[in-house]
């Protein structure tokens, strides 16, 4: 037995048609009209955690309407359901309702394991060599009996790129009128539905395949982790198995091989007790889905016209060069559901065609509150094809540290992935057009401010196509469209007073050069005067006691063997454990913690509670030991008691606890660094994600506050303060500096007579868009930072003490000089030999 698997493999990158799209008059933004599906006022259909929130991953997981769970839990507290291996009453009902849901996942490629452990060949298919044997003169097929049985597998729809394969290949392989490979025997097809049905209806009567894998999460959202395998009754008796379990046989032995299978191919296949409350799930979930949406039908039309006219504004969109924004990987243009599914998967580029790494595109959607997913959706079949990756690439990746699932989205340019999106049947006109203000707000942003608005189907329901003329011509010119208009947010309302014809300016204005320093109370207070060139003076020293809480200022303070002593020692996890951050608790920002190195207590302050006094040393008292995970690090903790629980879960309104990492647990970090890639360097790190201390430059921080300058009514300009830019960036040393962005040439500095390491950029994440005092979000900082035209958005350096010797204290202090040694020529800042001695600090 051969297992033939349409794999999307091949190394063919697509070319773009960036034209205009034209739009048919059956197609209009009227979804009521177009769909027949009534979700925008339908009070069952209200997702209550979804408030504020653009959910674009149905391909992943749809999500599950607020009737289905109160339906299903009314179901449990009417009935009771037990183990349906039983012969009870309660476990007949259990039977019963699970027989009656019976009548109503992952790639293929995973087979391939399966099969060669049975020493059965497995060859992969492309799509091209399918779509060339369709256009062959078909045979009619031979007698197949006594012939080699063979298995086609192929995806109904590309959870990729959302292209629809025919379903018509079912019937003309099991044929014998289309042959995926040369040779004789009789074939079977797997057809994988998995992506297909959630969005569109499937005809068995029809299209017969033989099986039929599919997930019921990606129909209903609820439940999860539950699928099914329908198999054509004349194709059930071929199926064996070497294992069977509870419930699955109609008679066996214990001392003798003697194992008779149920008849019912259901039963003789599920070993062991089924999910029997999650089957049941799936009749509320059949239920309302009938009663939202009307049918498969109307949802395919829905989906796929939602796909349609985001996929026709973003091929549409242009940087005023005329470059293209997107960079959009498809087999069709988007033209019928019968041949795209609501899948758009795509790269976004800068106005020179490089492309933007997805890992920084899902970080400014999320700022957003726009859900996306990225990567290669474990596809790596069409992730290579469309994406033109070869095999030899794949394993270069792997071999630079590149693995499914991570944020290394750039690999010597070249991606190692792409961003998708995806319409489910809650999907709204609304979605689509927050995904694409999104899009326009964060890549055509003049540098006044002011967004190009977006060039969309005019009222006539058609647009023209691009002429010669208008690639020509550098400045993009645009119609407004009033239903965008009229349906954006307050929040993100990108074409408020648009003019109707926006000349193009440059996207991205130079960087500022700029010497400028500005002093702190705590150079005040230390008597340091403003740096001069050359010259560089830690201005500011912060620790950070409780991992994602306010910073600690101090003018002195001691360094412990994994940074600045008390540096990040404790963490605030919720009921389960999981460690919390600012991105899923921004209000952490507002709890205040404060060191006594006499008293040997950390006092926790917030907003309109009592403070309460933590102990800086493990209690002799046996404590609660707990493990968590830090950057995928797992870590060994204890629990601080329930007292700071109850505080922490008053203050929050949910249970929260403080735990602290043990003294006696040790965590290494490992970071490759200059240009020897196999030298490596180790630290040992408290709660911290990367490494023991992080460093911003002053200038830095001022040329950014240049970028967020804003005038008010008047014309007046509005600087974005300093000390708040800083805080967002939660440093542990700021120094003064004298140039913008010079720390980034930097491979070790001296502080005094302590030595650093540089390991690296700091690659920064959403929460330098949560202001420090106020634990409100703004979007810009993270916005400007990625204009630098950078493949990360990096801000600040990390670094590692080195030959640190702790058999006496050591301390940082403010107003020590600072000596880098540049990575290009290894060049010292050379400063007197007495203000040398002035710098010693320990």
């Amino acid at each position: 037995m051969h297992v033939k698997r349409l794999g999307e493999i091949s190394g063919l990158v697509l070319r773009l048609n960036t034209s205009y799209g034209r739009w048919s008059g059956s197609h209009k933004l009227d979804l009521g009209e177009m769909s027949g599906i009534p979700l925008k006022n339908n009070p069952s259909f209200i997702l209550c955690f979804l408030s504020g929130t653009v959910y674009l991953d149905h391909a992943g997981a749809t999500l599950f309407p607020q009737s289905q769970l109160t339906s299903f839990t009314k179901d449990l507290m009417e009935n009771v359901y037990g183990n349906p291996h039983s012969q009870n009453s309660s476990s007949k009902l259990t039977h019963d309702t699970v027989e009656q849901v019976r009548y109503s996942h992952t790639s293929v490629v995973g087979m391939r394991e399966v099969v060669a452990a049975m020493n059965i060949t497995s060859i992969p298919v492309r799509p091209e060599d399918m779509w060339l044997a369709e256009e062959q003169d078909a045979t009619a097929a031979s007698d197949p009996d006594g012939q080699p049985l063979h298995l086609f597998c192929y995806p109904a729809q590309s959870n990729f790129s959302g292209t629809r394969y025919p379903l018509s290949w079912i019937e003309e392989v099991k044929s014998g009128r289309m042959c995926p490979v040369g040779g004789p025997g009789k074939w079977f097809v797997l057809l994988d539905a998995a992506a297909y049905v959630g969005t569109s209806p499937l005809d068995l009567s029809v299209h017969r395949a033989d099986f039929l894998p599919l997930s019921f999460y990606k129909i209903f959202g609820f439940p999860t982790g539950l699928g099914a395998l329908l198999v054509n009754s004349r194709s059930a008796p071929l199926l064996r198995k070497t294992y069977f379990g509870g419930g699955t046989a109609a008679a066996y032995l214990a001392e003798e091989d003697f194992y008779i299978p149920k008849e019912s191919v259901a039963e003789r296949f599920e070993d062991g007790t089924i999910s029997f409350l999650d089957v049941i799930a799936l009749k509320h979930g059949f239920d309302v889905l009938e009663r939202l949406t009307g049918g498969m039908e109307n949802i395919r039309q829905h989906t796929f016209t939602l796909a349609q006219y985001t996929y026709t504004a973003l091929s549409t969109l242009r940087y005023p060069n005329g470059a293209p924004v997107v960079q959009i990987y498809s087999d069709s243009e988007f033209s019928s559901p019968e041949v795209q599914g609501p899948v758009i998967s795509f790269n976004v580029l800068d106005d020179n065609g490089n492309i933007i790494g997805y890992s920084q595109v899902d970080k400014m959607a999320s700022l957003h509150n726009i859900h996306v997913r990225t990567g290669c959706f474990c596809n790596t079949g069409a992730c290579q094809r469309h994406l033109g990756i070869s095999d030899e690439m794949v394993k270069k990746h792997l071999q630079a540290g590149h693995v499914c699932g991570d944020d290394v989205d750039l690999i010597d340019g070249q991606p190692t992935g792409s961003v998708r999106i995806s319409f489910g049947y809650m999907s709204t006109l609304e979605d689509a057009q927050a995904f694409l203000r999104f899009i326009i707000a964060t890549r055509l942003r003049p540098s006044h401010g002011q967004p190009l608005p977006l060039v969309m189907p005019g009222e006539a329901g058609a647009l023209p196509a691009e002429s010669e003329a208008q690639k020509a011509v550098p400045a993009t010119r645009a119609r407004r469209s009033p239903s965008l208009q009229e349906d954006a947010s307050p929040d993100s309302r990108v074409w408020d007073n648009s003019p109707t014809t926006v000349d193009a300016v440059s996207l991205r204005p130079p960087l500022l050069e700029t010497t400028r320093t500005q002093q702190t109370p705590s150079e005040k207070a230390a008597g340091i005067p403003d740096g001069g060139l050359g010259s560089h003076i830690v201005t500011n020293l912060f620790l950070y006691p409780i991992k994602s809480c306010a910073a600690f200022e101090v003018t002195r303070w001691p360094l412990g063997n994994q940074g600045l002593l008390y540096d990040r020692s404790w963490m605030v996890v919720n009921h389960n454990g999981v460690c919390l951050s600012q991105k899923q608790e921004p209000r952490l920002c507002l709890i205040q913690p404060f060191i006594d190195l006499q008293r040997r207590i950390m006092v926790i302050k917030a907003q309109g509670m009592e403070p309460i006094a933590v102990p800086l040393e493990e209690n002799s008292k046996p404590a609660q030991i707990c493990q968590s995970k830090v950057c995928a690090d797992r870590v060994n903790t204890y629990d601080c008691g329930e007292k700071i629980s109850s505080w922490l879960s008053k203050f929050f309104g949910r249970p929260y606890h403080l735990i602290r990492q043990s003294s006696d647990f040790q965590r290494n970090a490992r970071k490759k660094r200059g240009k020897d890639q196999s030298a490596r360097t180790t630290a040992t790190l408290s709660l911290v994600n990367e490494a023991q201390y992080l460093l911003i430059n002053r200038s830095s921080v001022l040329e950014l506050q240049q970028q967020l300058s804003t005038r008010d009514e008047n014309g007046k300009e509005e600087l974005f303060p300093v000390n708040n830019l800083i805080s967002r960036f939660r440093a542990n040393i700021i120094t003064n500096g004298t140039r913008a962005f010079e720390e980034e040439k930097w491979d070790e500095i001296s502080v005094g007579s302590l030595h650093f390491q540089v390991l690296g950029p700091c690659h920064r994440c959403q929460m330098i868009c949560i202001d420090q005092q106020t634990g409100q979000r703004n979007r810009d900082v993270f916005q400007k930072l990625s204009e630098r035209g950078e493949r990360k958005v990096n801000f600040g350096l990390y670094l590692m003490h080195t030959s640190l010797d702790l058999s006496s204290p050591c301390y940082l202090c403010v107003g020590s000089q600072v000596l880098p040694v540049l990575k290009e020529n290894i060049e010292h800042y050379d400063l007197p030999a007495s203000e040398k001695q002035q710098a010693v600090i320990s």
